[in-house]
């Protein structure tokens, strides 16, 4: 009895139950020349990029609500016998958004048509109150955008400020950002309405900060349908405290479309870092970002496809100062002659040439470098990367869609160990991370009649990325470091391990 009263609630619950959602909602009331409700009116909303049509009848106080709409630009057609047919054109449907056409019915025939312009309608929002804004896939590309990052965009809500705790140094820069004082790390990002949240550090898998704010993975900008940023949400969202970040990634339509592009900053538009001397050569900085973007109809009317690829190449001299010591070598370098242990005599012949001295005036006998930094260095970084996003949409009929969309990053950083005193700036220590991002989302939405809609929806979001020293193939045994289980191997007490001019036990 309990067992089937349970499942009667279930099945009652379902008219009424709102998920989350990526797409639009087209909703309204229909009324005639008196004012009064119309109830059993036909409403037909059709996208006009891809032709998708949904059909729906008023209720008895005139209402209709059509949900799960594709974000694009609609028409909405009211017809009912004894009335003329209204037509409201370029209803524009956004994301997560409700859109509300009212009609108002005339007397006449069907055959008879009333057209209206959706911009006329009202652009306060009158269905929610959540707080936020939304940025158009125009916006987003007439923008001029910094390293061609979504991120930057959301600093244009109300309520977002860089964020205290985020993990770079860079604020607004591939970095976190905070929503009416919220930590930057209490954010969500939701991308075609699946989960795109690392399980580290609950950052964006996409665009998150590498070493030293670069980007690890680029959401191509041409990629961006729609995005939008919203604060004092509903308990829809749950999960985080802070801002809910929900994009959604263009689709094909009708008509073939697509782009090509590169963008380049190199030193020779740059001045001179104020720390590289005059006198050495030019700190190298190259950066080019390029990719292009195609989508159109695979079977018009039914399948679209939408795929974009972004890359960036990027070669920097990174410009620090330094304590390095003296030595006999060219210029003040250390020389292996320099040592007196045979083992510091090998690390340092392997690793040379070693940096030298070279700011006038600063003369150093040790590494605490007591006049002050002795060198002026440039090392050399990089920043390798591949992002590629497609997507594929499929009308099997006015009641069943299919949505399926694979996004790909990798990337491969190089950059010194610590970009601040803390730890080495020297050439040939820098940190290796490698960096790959997959997120996969399927949607299938069945309309069941003319007042339910039900959606299945799959994510997988991957994010794996490495820390690695450039130094990791180095084996200790190549300058005479002999590793060994204990002393007594070190000093030669076991027959398989040799004594060695210097040894090191774990």
């Amino acid at each position: 009895m309990k067992l089937r009263l349970l499942v009667t609630l279930v099945l009652l619950s379902t008219a009424v139950i709102v998920g989350q959602t990526f797409r639009g909602t087209i909703l309204g009331s229909v009324t005639d020349p008196s004012g009064a409700f119309v109830a059993g009116a036909t409403v037909k909303v059709r996208n006009v990029a891809t032709g998708l049509e949904r059909t729906t009848v008023t209720s008895a106080d005139g209402s209709y609500n059509v949900p799960e709409l594709p974000i694009g630009t609609y028409s909405v057609t009211v017809s009912l016998t004894g009335f003329q047919t209204a037509i409201t054109n370029e209803v524009a449907v956004d994301v997560a958004t409700e859109r509300r056409v009212d009609a108002q019915l005339k007397t006449g025939q069907v055959t008879q048509t009333v057209e209206v312009s959706g911009g006329d309608l009202p652009q306060i929002e009158t269905q929610s109150n959540e707080l936020g804004g939304v940025l158009t896939s125009k916006a987003v590309e007439d923008m001029p955008i910094n390293g061609r990052d979504y991120t930057k965009l959301i600093f244009l809500n109300a309520g977002v400020a860089g964020s205290p705790d985020q993990i770079t140094d860079s604020p607004g820069s591939y970095g976190e950002f905070s929503m009416n004082g919220a930590r930057g790390r209490s954010n969500n990002y939701l991308l075609d309405g699946t989960d795109m949240n690392d399980g580290y550090r609950n950052d964006p898998a996409i665009n998150q900060g590498g070493v030293f704010a670069v980007p690890s993975a680029i959401l191509p900008i041409g990629a961006v349908d729609e995005m939008k940023v919203l604060s004092n949400f509903e308990p829809e969202y749950g999960r985080n405290a802070g801002a809910v970040v929900n994009i959604v990634t263009k689709s094909g339509s009708n008509a073939l479309h697509g782009e090509l592009f590169e963008y380049f900053r190199n030193d020779g538009l740059d001045a001179r870092n104020y720390f590289n001397l005059a006198d050495e050569h030019r700190a190298p900085f190259h950066n080019n970002q390029f990719g292009g973007a195609l989508g159109g109809p695979i079977v018009k009317d039914k399948t679209f496809f939408f795929m974009d690829y972004e890359g960036q190449r990027e070669t920097v001299g990174t410009v620090t100062l330094a304590c390095v010591p003296e030595g006999s070598g060219p210029g003040g370098a250390l020389s292996p002659s320099d040592a007196s242990n045979p083992v510091i005599a090998a690390l340092i012949a392997q690793h040379n040439p070693w940096p030298a001295p070279n700011i006038p005036g600063v003369q150093s006998t040790d590494l605490g470098c007591p006049d002050g930094p002795n060198a002026s260095l440039i090392t050399p970084s990089l920043n390798n990367l591949s992002s590629v996003i497609a997507k594929i949409d499929h009308n099997f009929n006015v009641n069943n869609n299919l949505t399926g969309r694979y996004f790909f990053g990798d990337s491969t950083q190089s950059f010194p160990l610590a970009l601040t005193a803390s730890g080495s700036q020297l050439p040939g220590f820098n940190t290796i991370t490698p960096t790959r991002v997959q997120l996969v989302a399927i949607s299938y939405v069945h309309t069941i009649g003319t007042n339910k809609v039900n959606e299945v929806r799959y994510g997988w979001n991957r994010f794996a990325e490495g820390f690695f020293p450039q130094d990791q193939s180095f084996h200790p045994s190549s300058v005479g470091l002999c590793a060994a289980s204990s002393m007594a191997d070190c000093a030669g007490g076991a027959s398989t391990t040799p004594a060695c001019p210097s040894c090191w036990f774990p």
